[in-house]
């Protein structure tokens, strides 16, 4: 009798609104494929390691909770952050690993994550090879980061960049609102630790009705304290409400985070990130002691990641596009790699998934291109927003409930 075929997905990283698309695409493609069970490792391979896995055959029973797994933000099995160790330094987790995938019978290993994930991939595929282990590994990309190498873009950027852009007008029609023959500066702090192209988002806000942020800082130019003063200054001599967008990561010239300049937190996580916030902060309170007018800030924060109810349709779309993509390649004998989005056309806007060696990508940041800011380093320039635009059009209306987002809940069971 022929052995069954089973695969096992999991989610790492940070979450987006769109994670669970890719997820679902790879659980209807498995089952389309006809992998007999798909495994979902809880909290990723820190989990698997664990043992914590569901059959998701438990969890989503038709096409409707599919349908309802696309619209869900956040991780729908658990994410985790946590470092494989190399191979040679501690081979006895990798033999436990393939331990419980034998004993499931695991022909595919999938998992969606940023650059961190697919450093997992990278060492999984490579352990497979070294000891003859036929399983395959597969990264599906995820970052609302868009800093993943060889990709034209990570799935979840699109939405982010999409509740960026919605959020800063709506900050900067409440900032003319209140202001009446009195300056006010707002500063507008997006995630992004080297990486700007969230920020760089917010410029998608500058439409016929709205004149989008008056300076956007990202963390691929360095951050000068005195400049950015002289820059609000001349602004404020224009126009009575100025509202100014920044990079958590923004630096200054001798390697210091600004959000560093007030202290911070000293917390470092599994891959030596350091804890970023109160950048936007920070420079509120400079300006407002230097100039002396009222000064707001305001952190997007965990806001950004996963506001599903305004994700963008061509992102939820290529996020189920790149998890099914990644089961056909395992299944057609690929491993070690990662699917990525390359872009076709802009006009009409078309893409496909493609797939690319994993060691060319994990741990590799993609960053916004220097052409691609202003030479006062102080704005994003046509071209960025030309890139970025089509990203996040259409919508994917939520179910809602009583007036609210309907989502889809993992029930645990005790195996």
């Amino acid at each position: 009798m022929a052995k069954k075929r089973n695969i096992i997905v999991g989610q790492s990283g940070g979450p987006t609104a769109v994670i669970n698309s890719s997820l679902a695409g790879v659980y209807k493609t498995a089952k389309e494929r006809g992998f007999h069970k798909v495994y979902g490792m809880l909290h990723g391979v820190q989990g698997f390691l664990d043992e914590q896995y569901v059959d998701l055959s438990t969890q989503i029973h038709s096409d409707i909770d599919i349908e309802l797994l696309k619209r869900t933000p956040s991780a729908f099995l658990g994410s985790c952050r946590y470092k494989l160790p190399e191979i040679h330094e501690n081979p006895e987790i990798y033999q436990k690993l393939f331990e419980i995938m034998e004993k499931l019978n695991i022909e595919a290993f999938i998992y969606i994550g940023g650059n961190d994930s697919m450093d997992t991939i990278k060492k999984l595929s490579d352990y497979a090879i070294i000891k003859g282990h036929t399983q395959k590994f597969l990264g599906v990309p995820k970052t609302i980061d868009n800093d993943l190498a060889l990709t034209d873009h990570t799935p979840g950027f699109g939405s982010a960049a999409k509740y960026i852009a919605a959020s800063t007008k709506e900050v900067i029609r409440d900032a003319l609102g209140l202001n009446y023959k009195k300056e006010s500066i707002t500063v507008i702090e997006i995630m992004g630790r080297n990486a700007g192209w969230l920020t760089g988002a917010t410029a998608l806000a500058r439409t016929e009705e709205c004149e989008g942020p008056d300076a956007i800082y990202l963390p691929e130019v360095v951050f000068d304290i005195e400049k950015f003063l002289k820059n609000t200054r001349e602004l404020l001599k224009k126009k009575n409400s100025v509202v100014i967008a920044v990079s958590e990561g923004i630096k200054i010239a001798d390697g210091r985070y600004v959000c560093e300049l007030s202290g911070g937190s000293d917390y470092v996580d599994a891959f030596g990130h350091k804890q970023l916030q109160g950048t936007a902060a920070y420079l509120a309170n400079f300006l407002g002691a230097e100039i002396g007018c009222k000064t707001r800030s305001i952190e997007f924060s965990t806001l950004q990641r996963s506001a599903s109810h305004m994700a963008s349709r061509v992102d939820v779309d290529e996020a189920f596009m790149v998890g099914g993509a990644a089961v056909k390649a395992a299944d057609e004998g690929d491993s070690g790699k990662m699917v990525v989005i390359d872009r076709l056309s802009d006009d009409p806007y078309q893409s496909n998934a493609g797939i690319y060696d994993v060691h060319r990508i994990a741990n590799h940041e993609k960053l916004v291109p220097r052409s691609w800011v202003n030479k006062d380093g102080d704005y994003v320039t046509d071209e960025f927003i030309n890139y970025i635009e089509p990203l996040i059009h259409g919508d994917y209306q939520p179910f809602m409930v009583n007036g609210l987002p309907q989502h889809l809940v993992l029930k645990r069971k005790q195996k």
